[in-house]
């Protein structure tokens, strides 16, 4: 895996802490607070931020879509009804799990099959997997940040370029 790639990783990591931290300085109800976004709630984006990683790291591993739909029952029972602090747990083994099979040692680059019933077979490589773990994380990042706004509290800036100041 390039280093590049971890670093990547690791911003993904940090941006998520940057999220957490920033959600902790508000009331937890705000979490549930029904809106007109992209999720009903900031607390449902969070869900499905950890949810993705979770069917991405599980398929990378080498799980079938069957394994990985068995999987997504424990995420449900990880993140339903889960305190912001429980949630937050729930991330930082996610993201230690990562980081083990990600210096395991495999070939990164070795192109893999992902078959979909619905979208067919995806032929992708762990690194370009990881590349789209991170992007959808930001993507789905700044929708919290505007949902916050929306609802009356500053956003998360979790940059790219943040990051790198912050490791700097």
């Amino acid at each position: 895996m390039s280093t590049q790639t971890l670093k990547n990783y690791e911003y993904h990591v940090w941006a998520n802490k940057r999220v957490f931290a920033r959600l902790e300085e508000l009331p937890e109800e705000i979490l549930h607070q029904e809106m007109s976004n992209v999720f009903p709630t900031i607390y449902a984006g969070l869900v499905h931020i950890y949810r993705v990683d979770n069917v991405w790291l599980s398929g990378i591993k080498g799980n079938s879509y069957e394994q990985v739909k068995e999987l997504l029952v424990t995420v449900e029972e990880k993140t339903t009804g889960k305190s912001l602090k429980q949630l937050e747990a729930a991330f930082s083994e996610l993201a230690e799990a990562y980081r083990a099979f990600l210096n395991s040692g495999a070939d990164w680059q070795a192109v893999k099959d992902f078959p979909h019933p619905t979208y067919g077979v995806l032929h992708a490589s762990t690194e370009e997997l990881v590349h789209h773990v991170v992007n959808h994380g930001t993507y789905h990042r700044g929708n919290i940040s505007s949902m916050l706004c929306q609802l009356g509290h500053a956003g998360v800036p979790s940059d790219y370029v943040f990051y790198l100041y912050d490791v700097n």
